[in-house]
């Protein structure tokens, strides 16, 4: 597989944890989110599970690694700040982060 194939299936694996998102989201919230939003949030998430080296970490008797969510909601938070984008309250973030990781653990079942 290419660079190309690699990148197409990261857009659509994007794409579909958006989706997944966006049917996530509380009612209250589903307009406070727009696609962009939640793209560059995925991203950052991205960003912070690379940086925090969280993933390094050792699995648990049952294979799960402990990802703090609110880390992963402050990290957002402050990179959005610092990158002009929101501004994003982080009890609103935090439906979000919880969002992308139970599309993760639905793609596991």
């Amino acid at each position: 597989m290419g660079m190309e194939d690699d990148f197409l299936l990261g857009a659509e694996d994007d794409a579909k944890t958006v989706e997944f998102i966006q049917s996530y989201l509380p009612q209250d919230l589903k307009d406070k989110f727009t696609e962009d939003d939640l793209y560059y949030i995925l991203d950052v998430i991205a960003d912070y599970y690379t940086s925090s080296e969280c993933l390094d970490a050792e699995p648990d008797e049952e294979g799960y690694i402990n990802i703090d969510l609110d880390e992963v909601v402050d990290y957002v938070v402050k990179e959005a700040k610092k990158d002009g984008m929101g501004p994003y309250e982080a009890e609103d973030v935090f439906f979000v982060v919880q969002g992308e990781m139970e599309y993760g653990d639905s793609l596991e079942e």
